[in-house]
């Protein structure tokens, strides 16, 4: 894959199993990425903490921190590097969780290299594809703000209010994309990722309460738009 472009992705693997994380890092250098690896929680934490990294490969059971803790931390802190869970772990409960707290893929042992890989390329170029605001940590429109880094907003009562990480990457896609209709396709792709597809539904439901939160007659929108059979539009 990895590196059609001049650029080398960055890759973290946390992994305890010696002999599985060297073969790792030896098949993604092969791939053209450089690649950081360590086996347990507490260095993995520190160099998210030092690294500009593309992603992250990470166990779930592992010393001093568990990958599912590691990863709450790291949300916590506002790091959105890529996560993907690569563990024994392979309950439904365990895929839930991980998913939940933050990761943007999960996959059990014993598995496919061809299909780790592809999952790999695959995230890494969604995260490459999503927009962002250049030099831009708040866009107000109205009486209204979004701050992208903190992940709140000030509703059009001038309340503060917490979203979640996919509210605020669809109104960031949204927002870059102002007065240009953004079909339900792109955002299903850009916001949720090729392998949990909503329904279209929870996308409406979103937008109804990005009206809740902005217009002031959500009936009678002025900034979120859906056009039907198409996608949605924001007009600051």
């Amino acid at each position: 894959m990895a590196n059609t472009d001049q650029k080398r992705y960055k890759v973290l693997v946390v992994e305890d199993e010696r002999a599985l994380r060297e073969t790792l890092c030896l098949n993604f250098e092969l791939e053209g990425y450089q690649v950081i690896s360590c086996s347990n929680g507490k260095d993995a934490l520190d160099i998210f903490r030092t690294h500009k990294l593309d992603l992250a490969v990470l166990d779930v059971m592992m010393p001093e921190i568990d990958g599912f803790s590691l990863c709450r931390t790291i949300r916590f802190e506002e790091n959105y590097t890529p996560i993907l869970f690569l563990t024994a772990k392979g309950t439904g409960a365990d895929r839930i969780e991980g998913l939940r707290i933050g990761a943007d893929d999960y996959l059990t042992k014993p598995f496919n290299l061809e299909e780790l890989l592809l999952r790999i390329e695959k995230l890494i170029r969604r995260s490459d594809s999503i927009p962002t605001i250049p030099d831009l940590d708040v866009f107000e429109f109205g009486k209204c703000s979004v701050h992208f880094k903190s992940y709140h907003i000030i509703d059009k009562d001038g309340e503060m209010r917490i979203l979640s990480k996919k509210e605020i990457m669809l109104l960031k896609l949204l927002i870059q994309k102002k007065d240009v209709v953004v079909s339900r396709e792109e955002i299903l792709e850009q916001v949720w990722g090729f392998d949990v597809f909503p329904s279209t539904r929870t996308i409406d439901n979103f937008i109804s309460t990005f009206r809740k939160y902005f217009e002031d007659n959500p009936r009678q929108p002025q900034h979120f738009f859906s056009v039907r059979s198409v996608g949605y539009k924001f007009s600051p």
